[in-house]
């Protein structure tokens, strides 16, 4: 960057147009900016670097630039202006700025506002032209920001060589290094990782946390399964040695429980054997009383039979009656069942007669079974005449469903033809609405991109709009402020004028005779001034001197505050441009709506494409039925043939089989009808000469069995027979009275029964108290081990789940570990970090080392091989390390700390770190060339050789074609310097006076 041209109007101390030609000051390599303190030397840097950034060095800002920038002597209708030419990455570029400015009303009074204005041009050196290149005040920002390749604040470190902050550089501690560093070099990534460490260690500990907390309630849930028999861990959440600790105590938890389960099953065996024995008691004694009982019962029983033994005997002689007519009952039972089958017979024979013709009633069953043969015979010869007349109606069935496939088929091929007809119109429709509804979505994006900065500007211009609002405001508070000071402060100079005209009045009150008077000494006062009406004290002028004080600073604070709103109302302005508010709002009302329309009709768009593919699919569907119709067509044309052929000759056959009748099947059933007919009156025929011959043999073996089994007659014999209800009942009396003797009996036979019968009365009531005791000591013992076993189960799958969690916790823990051991030792808390060196701040010592190195080369020379600059990493007292600077004094051999060298020193030892710092950050920043360089003060602490040193090595930069602006009062600087720019303080403000070499 090489600077060529600095113009400034109203600008600082500047009332009118100073310029300042910079080639012609450069091209002695090296120029003194001097004159009186306060006639604007750091002015001439202000307006250069606020020419570049819009704002001065952060040191010298005020409250707005609107305020701060305007000089003081400049007249109400010039306006405050600085334009800067300059080269930067090999382009010639011209920068105008105008901070914003209350100028007079061109009608009437009072004042208004105008916009900050920016402009930047570029020199076009075929058409040997300047050529405007932009009036955003963003825009050229961002442009020059990215041509310079430096934020302001490495600017005003690397340009304007600020000597007292490098002294101060020098002094300061590792931190305040760290900041300035920081700045210069962006080392906020660096930063970014430390915190990001940090976040992720807090992160993994806090999952460590939660899982030893889970892992605690685990343990919680395992000493009440234990019943409070188990002792947790004295450990918080996230302490080493917790998992551990839970396992531990889980184990002794498991053991103890299962010691109990055995203690449990030992009392459980024997409880089961007592109730075993109870158990075994009581059914002895119940068998005992149930013997004893039986045997009771049988001798009562044995008694009743005695009593009854006359009726047993009747009822075995009339059982052995009925027992001798049951050899006749089969006889009687055929006879009577031959009579009813006979009597069925003839009934059936009558009505079968009855359906037949009358040609039919004389017949035998011989001849109507030969006739019901020949109608047998002539129906099957029908057989093949049904089937003909199946296929008949099928083939009737076939040909229409031939004709209604005709018919559909010819609507089909009509209405695909008219649908093909139209595809191209409809293919060239559907292919229009995409292509619409596409540009519609590429519209919609390049609006929505759009509309994000217009919202910014109408804030922008709202914002500018209040803040234009508030500054009108804050300037009548301003003028307000200015006019009630300037009364407080009349009054107060009125009355302390007062005051000292009557100041002898108060001398004389203080006078005493005798008293030497404290103006002439005399003892003897004759007339004292007296005090008049209206006299002025001490107190009310100090009363009216802190009222003029305090309306002095609320004027100051208004000032401030309307510097400001200037500022900000600036900013908003640049920002938001001259266009009014309500023309921003209906653009982007505008823009909104056109937005909204592209997009909604961009919303077609997949619609459109679905249709346009539904109906391809459609025209290939319609093409493939078309061609498929066509086929079935030509198909049907000789199928329609061979079946109008197959049933010429299937109705000759049918006409033939018919006869008289309509049909085949009413021929059919015309002979199923008779050939039943016949053959059921045949088989009735039959069946009535069978069944007469059956009863006449029923009869005969009836009579020759009622007079074997001893009975005059088969009447006597059914007389004897029991029916089935009353023989059982019969049987059932004589089978108890048997069953009831050989039950006594048998009873009475028992062995044991008869020796229980012999033992003492047995008591059930005493043996089933005592064996309900013993199975209450069962249920307790086998509730005790269920509970044993229970609390084992859940104490082993309790600590199966404790782990599992301590295994799943295990690389948790590990990578926590990980990432506190990273994050410790990039903050510089780790032990393993000796140095407590943080990561951002091991960057920034690389390039402090960086920065030690270049600025030791100028330094050697200019304290004759005296001085060498190093970095440090060692600690200082308690803090952390890494932006140590020491200097070696190779006189002595010593290495001490920059803050004890002397005034001097410290000034060319600055100087030669501002100058290493400005070759490195150049080079961080992309290696822009700075070929214009200034230095600000601190010459006068300098001998004269070390001052010939240190012009010498300033002097060396233009071996570099670079060129350095020293800025100092120091009056020998004019001797040795022949390129000046010197600054004039005058009444009407300071003005700029140019030498060459």
């Amino acid at each position: 960057m090489r600077l060529h041209r600095l113009a400034v109007t109203a600008f600082g101390p500047f009332g009118g147009t100073q310029t300042v030609d910079f080639d012609e000051l450069s091209s002695a390599g090296l120029f003194l900016l001097h004159g009186p303190t306060g006639a604007g030397k750091t002015s001439v840097l202000d307006a250069v670097c606020y020419a570049l950034y819009g704002s001065v060095p952060g040191a010298r800002q005020g409250g707005g630039q609107g305020t701060t920038l305007r000089s003081d002597h400049a007249a109400p209708a010039t306006r405050t202006e600085v334009t800067l030419d300059l080269t930067v990455a090999g382009r010639r570029l011209e920068v105008t700025r105008q901070p914003p400015w209350e100028r007079p009303k061109k009608r009437g009074t009072g004042t208004t506002l105008d916009k900050a204005q920016t402009w930047l041009r570029e020199y076009d050196a075929t058409a040997g032209a300047w050529k405007d290149l932009s009036r955003s005040h963003q825009e050229i920002g961002e442009e020059i920001t990215q041509l310079l390749g430096m934020s302001r604040e490495q600017f005003c470190q690397v340009v304007l060589l600020p000597q007292g902050d490098f002294a101060r550089f020098l002094r300061a501690d590792a931190e305040a290094r760290g900041k300035l560093l920081g700045r210069l070099f962006d080392t906020r990534r660096f930063a970014d990782v430390e915190k990001r460490l940090a976040e992720r260690r807090r992160a993994t500990e806090a999952q460590v946390r939660d899982g030893d907390a889970e892992l605690l309630a685990d343990a919680h849930r395992m000493q009440q399964a234990a019943g409070d028999a188990m002792e947790l861990p004295a450990l918080a959440p996230g302490e080493p040695g917790l998992a551990e600790a839970v396992l531990s105590a889980a184990a002794v938890a498991r053991s103890t429980a299962r010691e109990q389960l055995t203690v449990a099953a030992c009392t459980l065996t024997a409880a089961e054997s007592a109730q075993a024995a109870a158990a075994r008691a009581l059914d002895d004694v119940r068998e005992r009383d149930r013997l004893q009982r039986r045997f009771a019962q049988a001798r009562e029983r044995a008694a009743s039979l005695e009593q009854g033994a006359e009726a047993y005997r009747e009822a075995q002689a009339l059982m052995e009656r009925a027992r001798k007519a049951e050899a006749v009952a089969p006889a009687l039972d055929l006879r009577e069942s031959s009579e009813a089958e006979h009597r069925r017979a003839a009934a059936a024979e009558a009505r079968a007669r009855a359906l037949l013709p009358e040609t039919f009633a004389d017949a035998g069953a011989a001849g109507l079974a030969s006739a019901a043969r020949r109608a047998a015979e002539e129906l099957g010869g029908l057989d093949s005449a049904r089937r003909a007349e199946r296929r008949l109606a099928e083939l009737l069935d076939e040909r229409a469903g031939l004709d209604r496939q005709e018919h559909a088929d010819a609507d089909l091929l009509q209405e695909a033809a008219a649908w093909l007809d139209g595809w191209e119109e409809t293919r060239t429709a559907l292919q229009a609405r995409v292509d619409s509804a596409q540009k519609d979505a590429a519209l919609a994006e390049q609006l929505a991109e759009r509309r994000e900065p217009a919202r910014q500007r109408l804030r922008a211009a709202r914002l500018r709009d209040q803040l234009a609002q508030d500054t009108d405001q804050a300037v009548e508070r301003v003028r307000s402020a200015q006019d009630t000071a300037l009364r407080a402060k009349q009054h107060w100079l009125d009355l302390k004028e007062q005051r000292l005209s009557g100041i002898a009045a108060e001398l004389a009150a203080n006078l005493t005779d005798g008293d030497p008077c404290a103006v002439c000494g005399a003892t003897e006062h004759p007339a004292p001034a007296r005090k008049v009406a209206g006299h002025v004290d001490r107190e009310a002028e100090e009363h009216a001197l802190t009222a003029y004080q305090h309306a002095d600073e609320q004027r100051a604070e208004d000032e401030r505050r309307l510097g400001v709103a200037r500022e900000a109302l600036a900013a908003a302005s640049a920002e938001a441009g001259d266009t009014p508010t309500e023309q921003l709002a209906e653009e982007l009302q505008e823009l909104e709506e056109r937005y909204a329309r592209a997009r909604e009709a961009a919303a077609e768009l997949h619609a459109a494409q679905e249709r346009l593919r539904q109906a391809g699919h459609e025209h290939e569907r319609r093409l493939a039925a078309r061609q498929e119709a066509a086929v079935r067509t030509a198909s049907r044309v000789g199928h329609r043939e061979r079946l109008d052929r197959e049933r010429a000759a299937l109705e000759e056959e049918l006409d033939r089989a018919r006869g008289s009748l309509d049909s085949v099947a009413a021929r059919a059933a015309q002979l199923e009808r008779r050939t039943a007919l016949l053959t059921d009156a045949a088989d009735a025929a039959r069946a009535a000469d069978d069944s007469a011959q059956r009863l006449k043999d029923a009869d005969a073996r009836l009579a020759d069995a009622a007079f074997r089994a001893g009975f005059e007659t088969p009447q006597a014999a059914a007389a004897a027979l029991l029916d089935p209800a009353a023989h059982r009942e019969l049987q059932r009396r004589l089978d108890a009275w048997q069953h009831e003797e050989a039950a006594v009996r048998a009873v009475l036979a028992e062995a044991d029964t008869a020796a229980a019968a012999r033992e003492p009365r047995a008591d059930p009531d005493a043996a089933q108290r005592t064996a309900d005791e013993a199975d209450r000591r069962l249920r307790a013992a086998a509730s005790a081990h269920d509970a044993a076993r229970r609390r084992c189960a859940e104490l082993d799958r309790l600590s199966a789940r404790a782990a599992a969690s301590v295994r799943r916790l295990a690389p948790l823990r590990e990578e926590y570990d990980r990432v506190a051991r990273m994050a410790g030792l990039a903050a510089g808390t780790s032990a393993d970090n000796e140095r407590r060196m943080r990561l951002e701040s091991y960057v920034l010592a690389a390039r402090l080392e960086q920065v030690a190195a270049a600025a030791t080369v100028r330094l050697r020379r200019m304290s004759s091989g005296r001085y060498t600059l190093v970095h440090s990493d060692d600690r200082t007292g308690r803090g952390r390390s890494g932006l140590g600077l020491h200097v070696v004094d190779a006189w002595t051999g010593r290495e001490r700390d920059t803050a004890t060298l002397s005034g001097g020193e410290t000034f060319f030892a600055s100087l030669a770190l501002a100058l290493g710092l400005a070759d490195v950050v150049t080079d961080e920043a992309g290696g822009v060339r700075l070929d214009t360089l200034f230095i600000d003060e601190g010459f006068g602490s300098l001998d004269d050789q070390t001052l010939d040193e240190v012009l010498d090595v300033l002097d060396s930069l233009r071996e570099r074609d670079r060129s350095v602006g020293i800025v100092s009062h120091v009056p020998d600087l004019r001797r040795r310097i022949h390129a000046q720019l010197e600054v004039v303080k005058g009444r009407s403000g300071s003005a700029l006076r140019q030498r060459g070499v």
